[in-house]
């Protein structure tokens, strides 16, 4: 078998706080917006209040996590079990609950990665001045992460301060945008983001300052966005897609300013943030150690030129024939060369090793997958077993990819798929499926929550066991 992996690689899995814990109220814990959104939507799936129980059965999840070989398992905080109100008196039961699953993850020989905010602001936050457009929540942000540096840094080392930024600023209900005029959406969306980037910045610098050894960065949704042709202004038109989606956030974490496309694309909006010039300071200060990137599918875009109806930076135009890029500058387009999966996501393992490539040439810092995935609607058999192939083919694709990027001369720290077992996904409920453990669940029927291992898990744990040789 050939050695293709470092001696300390971080192989593990991957979930977040709302999408796993339940327990939603419990203990003092308060309302987030991930939980908000999901209430609304309990008659259609699963909500947040029971998830997959993790709050119940944590002892019972990390014994599976050491039984599968697991070096690192990726999880989020929530905000609201630590500071119910976002910005009010600390939750001890809340510190007191993740103490206890840090301890358990240590104890069993895994290193805990934690991601500080994955989707869940307070609530409280919102009501109080609507949440990230306030510089108020960017400095309240920057408490919560003290609070937990100080509380867990004396053990956790590696941390992930937003999972996705660059993501969840384009979906309204996830940044509690609900105004109907477009102009007045992206005005608040561009204020929302930079506060989102100076609160990044002020738990950067504040890790470095409480954890030693600590190493921090961001877990960006990473972007392959291939031309639909050769034609140069095609090939600008996906370059450009990979920008405003993705690049310009890690320009702004590595640079501490806004690089010029985007600059100029506020401008044209007439949207440009309001940014005092005492945060440069701030923000140029706070250099990541490192990049986490979420990976699911690439791209494919063709230019979309300006004219009356589409000026440059129009929004998305939702309904019509054609599917206009939200910054206005493409067409998201179908690439035919490529398998999608039963949700849509196109199966593109050389993606992975494009991305890798990319980030690594432009910034130079190691890197992490954090998550990387097949949902599906897995099905439990009549004697109690999960037959996913398909996740393991999947799987097995892109441990291939990173493999090559190592060999290109890309660092990399671990690979954290999602999900160590199945969770709540945001719009399909618990018809989607991602874990290597299945939850005996469906959306209105909780049956007994007992876990079961998919076939997928003997497979990776030997993928762990062997290093990823092959």
């Amino acid at each position: 078998m050939k050695e293709r992996f470092p001696e300390h690689f971080l192989w593990g899995a991957s979930s977040s706080a709302f999408q796993i814990e339940g327990g939603w109220d419990e203990d003092g814990k308060g309302m987030s917006v991930a939980d908000y959104n999901s209430f609304k939507h309990s008659d259609k799936q699963a909500d947040s209040k029971v998830a997959s129980d993790f709050y119940h059965h944590w002892r019972e999840d990390i014994a599976l996590m050491k039984e599968l070989g697991m070096k690192a398992y990726r999880f989020s905080l929530a905000w609201t079990r630590i500071i119910p109100d976002g910005d009010g008196e600390v939750n001890q039961h809340g510190i007191d609950f993740y103490n206890q699953v840090i301890d358990e993850l240590i104890s069993n020989g895994i290193q805990p990665l934690v991601t500080l905010y994955h989707f869940d602001l307070p609530y409280a936050l919102v009501e109080k001045y609507n949440g990230w457009e306030s510089r108020e929540c960017a400095f309240a942000f920057e408490r919560y992460a003290r609070i937990c540096f100080q509380a867990f840094g004396d053990r956790v080392k590696i941390w992930q301060v937003h999972n996705e930024q660059n993501l969840m600023i384009r979906v309204n209900n996830r940044m509690n945008i609900y105004v109907e005029d477009d102009y007045q959406a992206d005005k608040m969306r561009a204020q929302m983001d930079y506060h989102m980037f100076l609160a990044h910045a002020l738990a950067v610098n504040a890790c470095h300052e409480l954890v030693k050894d600590g190493k921090v960065g961001p877990a960006v949704s990473s972007t392959c966005t291939y031309p639909l042709t050769n034609q140069p202004m095609d090939v600008w038109a996906a370059r450009m897609n990979d920008n405003f989606k993705t690049n310009y956030c890690l320009e702004m974490h590595m640079n501490g300013e806004y690089p010029g496309y985007y600059m100029r694309y506020l401008k044209e909006r007439n949207i440009v943030p309001q940014m005092p010039k005492a945060d440069q300071e701030i923000l140029k200060k706070a250099k990541i150690d490192y990049i986490a990137l979420n990976y699911y599918r690439t791209l494919c875009a063709s230019y979309l030129p300006a004219d009356e109806k589409h000026p440059i930076g129009s929004r998305v135009f939702r309904g019509n024939e054609v599917d206009f890029d939200q910054y206005g500058y493409c067409r998201d387009e179908k690439n035919e060369n490529l398998k999608a999966s039963e949700y849509g996501a196109q199966i593109d393992p050389m993606g992975l090793r494009l991305v890798l490539n990319d980030y690594y040439r432009r910034y130079h810092l190691p890197m992490i997958v954090t998550e990387n995935g097949l949902g599906t609607a897995d099905v439990l058999t009549e004697d109690g077993h999960v037959h996913d192939d398909y996740r393991i083919a999947y799987i097995d694709a892109h441990i291939d990819a990173i493999s090559d990027a190592i060999e290109d001369g890309v660092e990399m720290m671990g690979y954290c798929p999602w999900s160590f077992m199945d969770l709540l996904s945001s719009h399909q409920g618990f018809k989607k499926r991602y874990g290597f453990v299945y939850v005996n669940r469906e959306d209105h029927d909780l049956k007994d929550l007992r876990r079961i291992k998919k076939d997928s898990f003997m497979w990776y744990q030997k993928v762990i066991k062997d290093n990823g040789a092959k």
